[in-house]
């Protein structure tokens, strides 16, 4: 994670490094500091990975970590959405120069 690029706003952290595979794979951190009850953690991670899926193609070759932070706990959907559909545009640009 020190070596890739970082991309960070109020719901979540996004670390992303080359891979050397023809697909991207993704990793999730969802804490108990996040949201306390697994139920709320595991919607969280739900729209992560249904947000990696549609973005995929365009994610090809790269390792991508996603942290969630408090505030996502409270996020409504559209929002999370939209935060990592940002959080995917800027990995795109900017984490493929490296």
């Amino acid at each position: 994670m020190k070596r890739g690029c970082r991309i960070r706003d109020g719901l979540f952290s996004v670390f992303a490094i080359a891979n050397n595979l023809s697909h991207g794979r993704i990793g999730l951190a969802v804490s108990k500091k996040v949201a306390l009850r697994a139920v709320d953690r595991n919607r969280i991670k739900r729209h992560v990975r249904e947000s990696f899926r549609s973005h995929q193609e365009n994610l090809a070759g790269l390792d991508v970590v996603v942290m969630a932070n408090p505030a996502a706990k409270q996020s409504a959907p559209p929002a999370l959405r939209d935060s990592l559909n940002q959080h995917w545009e800027r990995i795109i640009r900017q984490c493929r120069k490296s």
